[in-house]
């Protein structure tokens, strides 16, 4: 995928979906901003996503780690809310340090957290993994679970599936993958809701996008942990002082039906980054109309 046609076929994506996504209410009108640092009089609590207003792919966006340490010396709070679920805690913190970034580990809060902690509440099963075999099963090790690859039968043995990262997931995997779900329907638990992210090369296919497949081919819905559903925010929240006035918080983004929708639906106020992610090179203003997804704020870079 490349170029405005990829961006313009995510956006439509998006849309195609919104029935499974979270309700919510906006603004009248999003008002256009230079930086986050204009946002500081109202905010006091930073959440950002990272892909596409922290880095792009292995690259860092550039002023991003400057404008954090702005954000903080202005005596802000900063926090990253992140559907990367692919990533073990202990990797995602060290790619932020690569990348410059200074966050501890309670300053991000991941997806992955997100599942990990609904799967406190459910049940023992032989759950079939979709995630990157590079990172192993860490923080997974408790769990009864088979990567699935090629081997149909390890489908069929699945008592439900954990679609956790599709960085090496194929569409001939999808494929056993729906025909088992068709014969015998089973739990679907979402780590990722995304449909893309930005890349190196262009916007990747994530999880979300295989898993509304699954639910439009199998008629099993899945169960989604991240933006823009509820969970991910509550844990974020909890992070803060029980005190926090929700009306100086904002939730910063690249996407509207995830981030921005997301936030809305927690209350949040939202700014959108528009340079650098999922809608770069698209009228953002006829973007946000067509949607109806109407941020509080607009700015080109972080």
């Amino acid at each position: 995928m490349e170029g405005r046609a990829d961006e313009e076929w995510a956006f439509q994506a998006y849309e195609a979906v919104r029935g499974r996504l979270p309700q919510a209410t906006f603004p009248d009108h999003a008002k256009q901003v230079n930086t986050l640092a204009d946002l500081a009089d109202d905010v006091d609590v930073f959440l950002l996503d990272a892909f596409g207003v922290l880095n792009i792919g292995e690259r860092a966006i550039p002023g991003a780690a400057a404008r954090i340490r702005q954000l903080r010396g202005m005596g802000k709070r900063v926090l990253v809310v992140t559907n990367a679920a692919g990533y073990p805690k202990r990797l995602l913190m060290q790619r932020y340090e690569r990348l410059g970034f200074d966050f501890t580990p309670d300053d991000v809060i991941s997806s992955r957290d997100t599942l990990l902690a609904a799967l406190a509440d459910q049940p023992a099963r032989h759950w079939g993994l979709i995630a990157s075999q590079r990172f192993g099963v860490e923080e997974l090790d408790h769990l009864d679970t088979e990567f699935m690859a090629e081997d149909p039968t390890a489908y069929d043995r699945a008592e439900g599936f954990l679609f956790i990262g599709a960085g090496e997931w194929t569409e001939a995997r999808q494929a056993l993958l729906t025909a088992s779900l068709r014969a015998r329907p089973r739990p679907v638990l979402v780590g990722n809701p995304d449909i893309v992210s930005p890349g190196d090369k262009g916007l990747n296919r994530e999880p979300g996008h295989y898993a509304h497949r699954l639910a439009d081919e199998t008629g099993v819905t899945p169960q989604f942990y991240g933006k823009p559903f509820s969970g991910i925010f509550d844990l974020a929240l909890a992070r803060l002082d029980p005190d926090q006035d929700l009306s100086r918080l904002v939730m910063v983004g690249d996407t509207l039906q995830t981030d921005i929708l997301g936030g809305r639906a927690a209350g949040l106020k939202t700014a959108l980054l528009t340079g650098y992610g999922a809608l770069r090179g698209l009228d953002i203003n006829k973007a946000i109309q067509s949607a109806g997804i109407v941020p509080h704020y607009h700015m080109p870079e972080p």
